[in-house]
């Protein structure tokens, strides 16, 4: 049986005062999305996430706020999983953890990081997920990896969501998806990109699911396959076309309200996408898609 749809909205809060982002926010609760959802991104020049998140849910009752995403190696693991209760405890347990390896060597590089290889930020990210979860979960935590040791640490705050805030993990790979496959409650199949656009060996969405499928077993059912609509831009919205600007350089494709739901009916009955994201600029515009398929 499929997920019911939800939607969430995501922005960096570039440009916006407190009083923007708190109307952003109730502007986005008041037309029925689900979450409000910020990137981890400093090169972006947006707002911090986790004090601009925890404005969010204050001004807020029912959305859910949440990282898309933390950079694992910009935080040490014990203080994200500290920042990660805290926002769950004082959203009153509304709060969603995205969480990735590390977007790209640029902003590595901007922060005076080392971009690692793959392999090994892959691991590193395993590592630092294990321990948030022993974080969330344990009175007091003992760890020696890889990467990072904690020696009789205590587990606090617990988070409001038992046994953890739900996870959210974005990938192309199949090492990443496998593993988001037995740890996230929430996950993103993308695109895989090269520095000259999309990577002609990239694989199909049918086969990344079936990565996660294979990988999940039993707790497949339960989980929530996300995917990004910022390409779409409803034609017949009483909100205008010409609102939808900036965010990310993706050709967008005019569709009226009806093909837009037939589009995400027909997805999510292919490969099971129900979490559907989308950009700021977007919100009017696409919120009469949303009337019809929330929670359906």
């Amino acid at each position: 049986m499929a997920n019911p749809f939800r939607f969430g909205v995501v922005s960096s809060g570039i440009g916006r005062s407190r009083d923007g982002w708190t109307d952003l926010a109730r502007r986005v609760e008041a037309l029925g999305y689900s979450a409000l959802l910020m990137p981890d991104r400093p090169s972006m020049g947006g707002l911090a996430p986790i004090a601009a998140l925890a404005t969010a849910a204050a001004a807020t009752s029912t959305l859910r706020v949440g990282s898309y995403v933390f950079a694992n190696d910009y935080r040490h693991p014990v203080i994200l999983a500290r920042e990660a209760a805290t926002l769950d405890v004082l959203s009153g347990g509304r709060f969603e953890l995205g969480l990735g390896a590390g977007v790209g060597h640029g902003e590595y590089e901007q922060l005076g990081l080392p971009f690692d290889p793959p392999g090994v930020r892959v691991s590193r990210f395993e590592e630092a997920l294990r321990l948030i979860k022993l974080l969330f979960t344990e009175e007091r935590v003992s760890f020696s990896g890889s990467y990072y040791a904690v020696k009789d640490l205590p587990g606090l705050p617990k988070p409001v969501q038992q046994p953890h805030p739900p996870i959210f993990i974005g990938s192309a790979g199949k090492r990443m998806l496998t593993f988001a496959a037995r740890e996230a409650q929430m996950i993103a199949p993308t695109p895989k990109y090269t520095p000259q656009g999309p990577d002609p060996a990239d694989v199909s969405v049918d086969e990344k699911v079936n990565w996660i499928r294979e990988a999940a077993g039993d707790r497949f059912s339960g989980i929530e396959l996300c995917r990004t609509r910022y390409d779409i831009a409803v034609s017949d919205s009483p909100a205008p076309l010409a609102e939808q600007t900036g965010g990310p350089a993706i050709r967008k494709r005019p569709l009226t309200i009806d093909q837009a739901v037939a589009a995400l009916e027909d997805e999510r009955a292919r490969y099971g996408f129900s979490y559907i994201q989308i950009y700021d600029a977007q919100v009017e515009n696409f919120a009469p898609v949303v009337a019809r398929l929330a929670g359906k």
